[in-house]
């Protein structure tokens, strides 16, 4: 490593308060590339030990609060150790193992599909560690192979290539991967994130206990099939809505992998096929809605408050009186209050007596710290429409 790079206290302080950033503000000198640089404060005190990205205004990601301790292969093993240990009990072959600062390894995600790995590096810090994370991955996990799917924009950012590598062994096209008695097939070459979306399973098992047997059901935004699969467990009829036929010919797929003949795939604008059911007078038992990020950006989120607050309204008007609305959003930038004050104002203008019964998060294995808000970006809230 360099010489220390040296920060303000301002950006001290953020390491003492539990946040493993430092911007680009708060640094008194730079290193001459990104990698593994001390850190120090102000005064020369040694801070630790943390990941250097030039041209990111997240400059420092801590790593290490003790600047004796030397980060190499066997670090990086005994972390993803600890982090495998924190996953024990879990009730599916399809996991997070790493989950980035959430796990204290920033910028690294890890997820686990059956005997595969698919991870992404997000910064150029980071990108310097490759080999000794491929390495660690190996020891700890022995997958028959690990995929990088570093096909993400915040690598631009970063300075880094974007691509899909392969970098050990053999992945295959699609993964079978088991949640509860549901079964579904990951795409860890052409998938969205790292091949499925892992941070809803719960919330997709609670969509299935919902449901009242022979009840009707659907699924907006359902990509792969999604909540429709866990409702079709015990519904008379569900309807799996995308706007993507490739997304849907997929839930199709595992539809047939689960031997569900009661799942119906529709192509269509979520926002157009509910107004459409609502003139035609359809209703569900259960409706789930889990858009796409809406707020990108804090300057988005007021026009995404207004599409969450149209797309729950309508959903509210489909449901059975006694029935269920399960809504989420994965936009970090929609934080809870925001959240549940669109909700309140769907549910006015609905004219349905809407009670609020539980409050949904991400998983454990997508571990939220509570000061790194940075962590914790998934929110859902299951409702009961009278």
């Amino acid at each position: 490593m360099t010489s220390p790079i040296r920060v303000s206290r301002r950006g001290g302080d953020r390491w003492t308060q539990g946040h493993p950033w430092i911007y680009a503000s708060d640094l008194l000198n730079e290193a001459d590339g990104p990698g593994l640089v001390a850190v120090a404060d102000q005064r020369g005190k040694p801070l630790g030990t943390a990941l250097y990205s030039p041209r990111s205004e997240i400059r420092l990601r801590l790593l290490e609060r003790d600047p004796t301790v030397v980060i190499d292969t066997t670090w990086w093993r005994r972390r993803l150790e600890q982090a495998l240990a924190r996953r024990v009990g879990l009730d599916t072959n399809a996991y997070r193992v790493v989950h980035g600062e959430g796990d204290g390894l920033p910028s690294l995600i890890i997820d686990r599909y059956d005997q595969w790995v698919v991870a992404q590096l997000l910064s150029a810090g980071l990108e310097t560690e490759r080999e000794n994370i491929v390495t660690a991955i190996e020891a700890v996990l022995a997958p028959k192979g690990i995929l990088l799917r570093n096909d993400v924009g915040v690598r631009r950012r970063e300075g880094l290539a974007e691509g899909i590598e392969l970098v050990r062994g053999s992945v295959p096209d699609a993964i079978e991967v088991r949640e509860g008695t549901v079964r579904y097939l990951a795409a860890p070459w052409t998938g969205q994130k790292t091949g499925a979306f892992l941070d809803q399973r719960e919330n997709r098992l609670r969509a299935g206990r919902l449901m009242p047997p022979g009840g009707r059901g659907l699924d907006c935004f359902s990509y792969h099939g999604s909540f429709a699969l866990h409702m079709a467990t015990r519904a008379g009829s569900v309807i799996a809505l995308d706007v993507s036929q490739d997304a849907l010919r997929r839930a199709a797929d595992n539809a047939a992998l689960n031997g569900f003949t009661n799942l119906a795939c529709r192509e269509a604008d979520a926002f157009d096929a509910l107004r459409e059911f609502d003139r035609a007078r359809q209703r569900f038992d259960v409706v789930v809605v889990d858009p796409p990020a809406f707020a990108k950006s804090k300057a988005a989120l007021p026009q995404a408050i207004r599409g969450y607050k149209d797309v729950n309204l309508h959903a509210l008007r489909l449901v059975e009186p006694g029935g269920w609305l399960l809504s989420a959003s994965c936009s970090f930038h929609l934080r809870w209050p925001d959240f549940l004050t669109m909700l309140a104002d769907a549910a006015r203008d609905s004219g349905r007596r809407v009670t609020m019964v539980e409050h949904l998060t991400q998983p454990a294995d997508h571990a939220e710290v509570l000061t790194i808000p940075e962590t914790g970006y998934l929110k859902a809230a299951v409702l009961r429409v009278d």
